[in-house]
């Protein structure tokens, strides 16, 4: 985990709450994977120019609803529901902090984006270790052991198309930015049956 330079881990006795709602934890996940898919169309929305980007968000896209897919099944061979989609509190604080530090310039906005995008993996990538390791339920283990690792790999795209496309700015300071701001709001989440609650 030591890659995605998260400052404050989570503290593994959340899946101790996570544990008394797997429905809730489930439906919470797959409107997130749901959420991730439509961020990368938006990606490719606003920045076509790009084909080698326009390619990755489209396999992005693709994989992230697949994952939305398997969520859905598992929920379904459960005898459970897919509640209704669920407002993320903490995906709307990183929404925030992405508008204000937006520059308005072009460059600037897709920076921004790119490091939201970033930031969103790293956690879920570092929630689904947590819940991997420490959940009870042993297919829900495997699974969020097996997405851990596309998660990191999400993250990765993100960080490097910032740093392709992102001239004349400091990338790798506005990441370090970012992984502050992250901690000093984190630390009010990790208390609900959600993957960023």
């Amino acid at each position: 985990m030591s890659m995605l330079r998260l400052k404050l881990p989570t503290d593994p006795r959340w899946v101790n709450i996570v544990e008394k709602n797997i429905e809730e934890i489930l439906t919470d996940h797959a409107w997130c994977e749901q959420k991730a898919a439509s961020n990368a169309i938006t990606i490719i929305t606003i920045n076509s120019e790009y084909p080698d980007l326009v390619t990755d968000m489209l396999a992005l896209a693709k994989e992230e609803i697949e994952h939305f897919e398997m969520v859905h099944n598992i929920i379904k061979k459960r005898g459970l529901t897919l509640g209704r989609e669920r407002k993320d509190e903490y995906v709307g604080e990183l929404a925030q902090y992405m508008k204000r530090s937006n520059t308005g310039s072009r460059v600037s906005g897709f920076v921004e984006r790119m490091l939201f995008s970033a930031m969103i993996e790293a956690r879920s990538c570092e929630r689904f270790k947590v819940l991997s390791e420490n959940i009870k339920d042993e297919e829900l283990s495997k699974f969020y052991w097996e997405l851990m690792e596309s998660e990191a790999g999400h993250y990765t795209t993100f960080i490097t198309y910032a740093r392709k496309y992102g001239h004349g700015i400091d990338v790798e300071k506005r990441w370090r930015e970012w992984l502050e701001f992250e901690a000093s709001i984190i630390e009010n989440y990790g208390k609900s049956e959600t993957i960023h609650g």
